[in-house]
């Protein structure tokens, strides 16, 4: 009766993505239902840490995040967990081979957010490849199927969409971030005298991002193209609302996308991508 077991972990993953992301669920629902699955499971290890960090307040988060890896790894050993997140996350793990240190570099990064800090380009750079980038590597993982080669070629592309992401969620959020969380991700940014120079730099960085994760992006599998796109051209649309934006509204909104704007998208993804005018 285990498999009743695995099925409802894997739903508990499929709850969290689509309770706690519009967004990520949103498109995750465009992929191939081969890998979706793999992809909610994914997500709902990456978003039980970051509760962890980022809203169990009063409670013993660094306790709570270390018991958390503490269970990972014994899942990752038994091959099994009565933790169902873990569990559905486990076999994925296994079933596409990810290697130890991109779930490792997860959870550091994760305990980096333990603790307010100012960062530098270095601890910038630590946290972006660990809690995005290793996070599109794993989801790289399923979108190639085990192919070793393929997985090298796009692996570039994938690390550079994984950062873009994150950069465009440092920027919509830099409000909850400073003030609720006492961070502020981009190195020597002084929120309360920042300078649209300084937010110009941010967004040419991010869309230097964006491009050369396009020419990977664009090389998926076909079950797996359409949804990524989607969350492309998502990303891609928000951080140009957020150009367009003053920097005060910036500093006290959390600017968003209309589910309207999100549907006109994905036609209009749908389009582009019939006619080959990806962009």
């Amino acid at each position: 009766m285990k498999y009743l077991y695995d099925d409802v972990s894997n739903k508990i993953s499929k709850i969290i993505t689509n309770q706690y992301s519009t967004s990520f669920s949103f498109s995750s629902r465009l992929l191939g239902q081969n890998i979706r699955p793999a992809i909610y499971s994914i997500y709902g290890l990456v978003r039980l840490a970051d509760e962890i960090v980022d809203s169990f307040h009063g409670y013993e988060k660094e306790a709570m995040l270390a018991e958390l890896r503490e269970e990972y790894n014994k899942s990752i050993q038994r091959k099994i967990s009565i933790n169902p997140v873990l569990n559905s996350f486990q076999k994925v793990y296994h079933d596409y081979n990810f290697e130890p240190y991109l779930v490792d570099k997860f959870f550091d990064s994760m305990a980096m957010d333990l603790k307010p800090k100012d960062y530098n380009k270095s601890l910038y750079n630590q946290y972006i490849h660990g809690s995005a980038e290793v996070v599109g590597l794993m989801c790289l993982k399923v979108f190639v199927k085990g192919n070793r080669d393929k997985y090298t070629k796009l692996k570039d592309s994938a690390i550079k969409l994984g950062a873009a992401f994150q950069k465009v969620n440092f920027l919509r959020d830099l409000e909850f971030d400073n003030i609720q969380l006492g961070r502020t991700y981009f190195p020597d940014l002084d929120l309360n005298n920042m300078t649209n120079v300084e937010k110009n730099k941010i967004i040419n960085d991010i869309d230097k991002d964006f491009s050369e994760a396009l020419v990977g992006l664009k090389k998926l599998d076909k079950d797996s193209f359409f949804g990524v796109y989607v969350a492309f051209r998502y990303y891609k649309e928000l951080l140009k609302k957020i150009n367009k934006v003053n920097l005060s509204r910036l500093r006290n909104e959390r600017i968003r996308i209309s589910n309207l704007r999100k549907f006109s998208l994905v036609l209009n993804s749908a389009i582009k991508s019939n006619l080959g005018l990806l962009r």
